[in-house]
């Protein structure tokens, strides 16, 4: 089976069996040709045994595939002229790929899985980046008003800061992903109710996560004062974010959207809607939450990725001790 053949199959089967999200495959997507592409470069075999100066006896053969490629292709990324990658940026192009080679081998198509034993270059360590509380509360300050713009998106922040959802995930709730529970306290006061969110993370797996006070009644009244005129203006849809169309809000306008508050707020370091999941999960872990329940929040497969966020916290109180104490000072 040839290489681009094979690469279709298995795109197809991401799609289907594993409910990769558009975004996801399309990714895949990129950096499988980017792969095929620098195969095709590779020298090859003729047919009668004489080196061809280009193009590989590879892409007709998805079999012949070999450890050598996949190594190759990762030195290539590292070293090529003008513009060599990142290592996070080589690692997520050779998971793409050996992800692609264990389905061929798992076909047939290969006698054996040749990225088994590759590996990424080393990655420096980056710690995510959180803003403040201070700096988070100038930042939701900024998108306070009445008109129906400002309500949506003190709604879309104030739901990205509490429930730390990406912001893929937060375009695409719909309006019954916000619910109320009924609190077990027998008194009808309302605020005693808890309101939470279904959201649908990567791998379609969903989580339910608590909405605070501030976040509810903030969707609240989007729900109520704005989002009835944007649904006029377009299709019907279930989309609990909408456009000035009445469309479903899109991740690159609601980016839009943080990248304008940020602006008004005055915040001089980068703003991007990771920073509110990175604050969401700092901030919790610095309030004293338990990091396997903060894991269960964020929709984190391995408690491992969650507990970057702990060694945050430990540099801030790092940072404290050496200001603060008299005898960590020189």
């Amino acid at each position: 089976m040839s290489l681009d053949r094979a690469v279709d199959v298995y795109l197809r089967h991401v799609a289907i069996e594993r409910g990769l999200s558009q975004h996801t495959l399309a990714a895949y997507r990129r950096d499988l040709a980017t792969f095929a592409a620098w195969v095709a470069e590779q020298p090859g075999v003729d047919s009668d045994g004489a080196d061809r100066a280009g193009g590989s006896a590879v892409v007709a053969d998805v079999g012949r595939l070999t450890r050598a490629d996949l190594a190759g292709f990762v030195a290539h990324l590292a070293t090529r002229d003008g513009s060599p990658l990142a290592p996070r940026s080589v690692a997520r192009m050779l998971s793409s790929v050996r992800s692609f080679a264990t389905f061929a081998a798992g076909e047939g198509w290969l006698p054996l899985d040749p990225g088994a034993s590759v590996r990424p270059p080393k990655a420096p360590m980056r710690l995510p980046k959180a803003i403040s509380v201070d700096d988070m509360e100038r930042l939701l300050q900024a998108v306070d008003g009445d008109d129906p713009v400002q309500l949506r998106d003190r709604a879309l922040l104030e739901l990205l800061y509490a429930t730390g959802a990406r912001i893929s995930e937060a375009v695409g709730l719909s309006v019954d992903d916000v619910t109320t529970l009924a609190s077990e306290d027998d008194s009808d006061d309302l605020d005693t109710d808890v309101a939470v969110v279904r959201v649908t993370g990567k791998g379609n797996k969903q989580r339910v996560v608590p909405l605070g006070s501030y976040a509810r009644a903030a969707v609240e009244a989007y729900l109520v004062r704005a989002r009835p005129g944007f649904a006029a203006r377009g299709p019907s849809t279930p989309a609990l974010f909408l456009g000035a169309r009445g469309a479903r809000l899109s991740r690159q306008s609601a980016w839009l959207v943080i990248q304008a508050a940020a602006e008004r707020a005055d915040l001089t370091d980068h703003v991007s809607p990771h920073t509110f999941r990175h604050s969401f999960a700092t901030h919790l872990l610095e309030g004293g939450a338990d990091v396997r329940v903060v894991q269960e929040l964020l929709g984190h497969a391995s408690v491992a990725t969650t507990q970057i966020y702990t060694m945050v916290t430990a540099d801030m109180l790092r940072d404290v001790y050496q200001t603060s104490h008299p005898r960590a000072r020189r």
